[in-house]
């Protein structure tokens, strides 16, 4: 699974990227937990690609109240099109989640200790995701997403069994389509994202606590 992530991107970096300019640059975030904003791409009515933030927790559009979304931060590729939560959203409501990197820990003897996942060229991390609307009581909106997963890879492996699943930029098109609503056309894209192109290291413990959001929670430990 994936339960925190990064993002320290330039605007002038994810424009390149992801072909539309951010339309708020926030400032750099080292330790993004469930429940918080996050930014994504996306299809908009045009047909061209837009930013939005969304809370990360998906909040299905029959829910009771939002809560719901804080369990729901991940989705797994393998049964995404078949749970109540995610069947709708992954046929017509598919994003981008973009990162510098994530989190993972490694469950040891004595204790589980987390790892930085990044790539090796530190290029920006795109997560596949999906994304749902949601009213409350009194009809106000409220946009989420969840993060889809997938098998690890052989770097992942050694450190968990579970990966996001990570876009290649050449199938960025195809994953927003929105004309594109069969999903057995999209399962190629779950693939493990090639290990060799990805690096981590161990991380204090202390990005345990989401409060912790400076830039050494990225920093090497021994």
């Amino acid at each position: 699974m994936c339960g925190r992530f990064t993002s320290f991107l330039s605007p002038e970096l994810l424009e390149a990227v992801f072909g539309v300019k951010p339309l708020v640059m926030s400032s750099p975030r080292y330790n993004i937990a469930p429940t918080q904003q996050v930014s994504v791409v996306r299809d908009n009515e045009n047909h061209g690609r837009e930013w939005a933030e969304m809370r990360w927790g998906l909040v299905p559009h029959w829910a009771k109240d939002l809560s719901i979304g804080n369990r729901l931060i991940n989705a797994r590729c393998e049964t995404v099109a078949e749970k109540p939560s995610f069947r709708s959203a992954i046929r017509h409501r598919r994003c981008i989640v973009a990162a510098s990197g994530f989190y993972e820990w490694k469950v040891t003897s004595k204790g589980k200790f987390p790892h930085y996942v990044t790539m090796t060229d530190e290029a920006p991390v795109a997560f596949a995701g999906i994304w749902e609307s949601w009213k409350d009581a009194e009809g106000v909106a409220l946009e989420s997403c969840a993060l889809l997963t997938t098998a690890a890879n052989s770097l992942m492996e050694t450190i968990h069994d579970r990966m996001p699943v990570i876009l290649q930029q050449s199938d960025f098109e195809e994953w927003l389509d929105r004309s594109v609503t069969d999903t057995q056309k999209i399962q190629r894209i779950y693939q493990p994202y090639p290990a060799e192109l990805m690096q981590e290291w161990p991380v204090s413990t202390f990005v345990n606590n989401p409060s912790q959001i400076g830039e050494e929670c990225i920093h090497r430990v021994t």
